[in-house]
């Protein structure tokens, strides 16, 4: 069963279950003649729905609800059975019992609410999504992670591009891995690293992507602008989905990165797992130096994939892609410290248009200035939150010689610029205020206004447009430098 209810996001057989433990428990107190059939109805509910749910899969969210179910399960029977016995379950011995009960079944409602399956919204524009996975090794580049001097520098690169449509039976990719293996690897490190008990994030590989892998590109909308995306810290390909789908089915090509050895977990063509080794000192000088040796690889990460995408494209009709890939056309995006890599990849690298950056301080040199158009997009930032990320940002912004936009969304979070929202307890301080289907939506709409405008050439002006999403401060070139 597939079928969910927004906001709960349970199975017809989850509601079926809470449906019945619910029933169970208020049989008890029911008027003699109602309450016979009554029990009868919920325990046979409850029995199905539990059996049905044993052979798919019990989602921990609902093992409080059959436990109060359970502890309910006496109290609902004994009525039945004291015109045969003459025994009485009295009612200050029930009404404990019952409150235990419905404490029981709430913590699984709220359990179901805060750690749901992940819907994702529906992309809104002419295409559909079509997804593959890509991996190339850069034998110029040594692994710096390593000690082996003879191993490579080796990238995954997820791709989300126009596709045509296909079967309404198709299966939808995965989140998180091209299998549902892969997916659980993914989420157990990605819990691992922000120290959650692992079986929090056990509903996140259920999830279901709107995209299809291998679906035939698109024959219409010529050559797609290209967006490439660096994950935040520990960060993984696959955190930005909604948003990388929602350009896909808006006439863009986004080519996610994993960067092994900071991402989370890598899982390479071979079946090997390679899990982050960058780990923080503690010492606030010392993490500055390591992030911005970090920050360095992964700019260099996204260049060499620009590169292998440029190879892709020339490929004379050997590859789908082969002709339609815009590579005039490019922009470097990040989150956190993949925004502070996309930042140094378009000083270092001139074939990048553009730059966005969601919600990532600026690590490493801030020269050479900036030259192209930059957005950066964040939280509500305060000398409180953090005294340097306000200055040094505002610093790489008005050194650049082209017009850069600086845009806080008011209620947002640091997590808010990801996919988080759609499956982390809806907490300001870990997803923001703006709620599950209202982060998505204004950061793809904000990003696509910029990106259309820049890679595209649309009429907007950007100072009038970026307002509606939050406050917008824009940094104009000094003519004079």
């Amino acid at each position: 069963m597939t079928e969910i209810i927004t906001g709960l996001n349970l199975s017809l057989l989850e509601i079926l279950a809470l449906l019945g433990a619910v029933a169970l428990v208020m049989a008890r107190w029911l008027p003699p003649a109602a309450r016979s059939r009554a029990t009868i109805a919920a325990g046979a509910a409850l029995l199905v729905s539990a059996i049905a749910l044993g052979v798919t899969g019990i989602r921990w969210q609902l093992l409080p609800v059959l436990a109060g179910a359970l502890l309910a399960a006496p109290f609902a029977f004994s009525p039945l059975l004291r015109r045969r016995t003459g025994r009485r379950a009295r009612w200050w011995l029930a009404l404990p019992g019952s409150l235990a009960c419905t404490g029981l079944i709430t913590a699984g409602v709220v359990a179901a609410w805060a750690f749901p399956v992940p819907v994702f919204p529906g992309p809104s524009g002419p295409f559909a999504v079509g997804t593959r996975v890509l991996q190339w090794t850069d034998p110029l580049r040594p692994e710096t992670f390593t000690a082996d001097p003879l191993d490579r520098r080796t990238v995954v690169a997820q791709l989300w591009y126009p596709a045509q449509n296909s079967p309404a039976d198709a299966p939808r990719a995965p989140y998180l891995g091209r299998t549902e293996d892969e997916a659980r690897t993914v989420s157990e490190a990605l819990a691992r690293g922000t120290g959650l008990p692992g079986f929090l994030m056990d509903d996140v590989p259920r999830a279901r992507t709107h995209s299809v892998f291998g679906a035939p590109v698109a024959r219409e909308g010529g050559r797609f602008p290209i967006v490439l995306f660096s994950p935040g810290s520990s960060g993984v390909r696959t955190q930005n989905t909604a948003w990388a789908e929602e350009l896909a089915s808006r006439g863009y090509v986004v080519a996610a990165l994993d960067h092994p050895y900071d991402s989370a977990a890598v899982v390479l063509a071979d079946g090997r797992t390679i899990t982050t080794e960058t780990v923080s000192s503690g010492d606030r000088d010392k993490d500055e130096e390591l992030a911005a040796g970090w920050t360095s690889v992964r700019a260099a990460d996204l260049g060499f994939v620009l590169t292998r995408l440029t190879d892709l494209d020339r490929a004379d009709g050997a590859d789908p892609l082969a002709g339609r890939l815009d590579t005039g056309r490019v922009a470097a995006t990040g989150h956190s410290l993949g925004g502070a890599a996309a930042l140094q990849a378009v000083r270092n690298d001139h074939r990048f248009a553009a730059v966005i950056d969601l919600d990532g301080y600026p690590h490493g040199p801030v020269s050479p200035a900036l030259d192209r158009p930059a957005l950066v997009l964040t939280q509500a930032i305060t000398p409180e939150t953090d005294p340097r990320y306000l200055p040094r940002l505002t610093e790489a912004l008005e050194r650049g010689t082209a017009t850069s936009y600086r845009l806080t969304i008011p209620g947002a979070a640091h997590l808010t610029f990801t996919d988080g929202p759609l499956y982390l307890p809806p907490v300001p301080s870990i997803v923001g205020s703006l709620g599950r289907t209202e982060s998505p939506r204004v950061v793809a709409a904000a990003t696509l206004a910029f990106l259309d405008t820049v890679l595209r050439g649309a009429p907007t002006d950007l100072a009038v447009a970026l307002p509606a999403y939050g406050d917008l401060r824009v940094h104009h070139p000094d003519t004079a430098r």
